[in-house]
């Protein structure tokens, strides 16, 4: 085989000598992790106390729940620690919000509202997550407006939620019958879910909205999977159903 000139050698060392300096440049940053801004320690309390929180408003309608005014306050006290505003502020509003269950019952829009801020502050890497800033100032506004009496036109009314948590318990029925049939009825699961999404978003019914979500992504999982990942799928979209049914008995209440 014909050895390469040497000048055809020297014009491609010059032609990809501009890319080699610039790889060059960036080489000593790759691989380099971004500082954390909180102690480790304090955002696993953050963490733990975020699942404190989530598992006390999620069952607070069992006997033996945890209460909720305590979890509240203790993530109050972190972010008080943490001295970041935007953890402040989402803390603040939920403080407020204990301070108004303390007087009356939760409306259908503070239920919701207070169920997405429980989920949304489980997602990611607790106080070190890029998005907490926003999600903190996003979930603070919506606990705040949720509190206030709403004018808007054409709010969502006692018996629209009422209609809305009928009509779904209807669909987790169906999908219970399509759990039970072999083989498993896949189309019914994903019809009856897409439906659910569908009328809860119609409605701004957040948190059973994100739960119809995690729940049709475990039926997906039903379509190409083996037997074993197909008996694991069913048992997810088991308590998934039974935690929607959980959340429309906290709604009807």
């Amino acid at each position: 085989m014909d050895e390469m000139p040497d000048q055809n050698l020297d014009d491609t060392r010059a032609a990809l000598a501009p890319t080699l300096d610039a790889m060059a440049s960036i080489l000593p940053w790759v691989g380099k992790r971004t500082p954390r801004r909180f102690p480790l320690e304090l955002n696993q309390r953050w963490q733990a106390g975020c699942k404190a929180l989530e598992a006390a408003w999620t069952s607070r309608a069992a006997a033996d729940a945890p209460p909720l005014r305590p979890a509240i306050f203790s993530l109050l006290n972190l972010a008080i620690e943490s001295a970041d505003t935007d953890c402040l502020y989402l803390a603040e509003a939920l403080a407020t919000v204990a301070d108004h269950l303390e007087q009356q019952p939760a409306s259908a829009r503070l239920i919701a509202a207070l169920s997405a801020t429980c989920e949304a502050l489980l997602d990611g890497n607790g106080l070190e997550n890029p998005q907490l800033a926003s999600r903190a100032q996003h979930f603070a506004s919506r606990l705040n407006d949720a509190l206030q009496p709403s004018h808007k036109p054409g709010e969502r009314s006692d018996v629209v939620d009422a209609l809305f948590v009928d009509d779904t318990f209807e669909h987790l029925d169906h999908m219970r019958e399509a759990l039970l049939v072999l083989p498993i009825d896949i189309y019914a699961l994903e019809l009856d879910s897409a439906e659910l999404i569908a009328h809860a978003e119609q409605i701004e019914m957040w948190g059973i909205y994100h739960q119809g979500r995690e729940l049709h992504n475990f039926i997906l999982q039903l379509s190409d999977a083996s037997t074993d990942s197909q008996d694991q799928a069913a048992e997810s979209i088991a308590h998934q159903l039974d935690l929607i049914e959980q959340t429309l008995r906290a709604v009807d209440g």
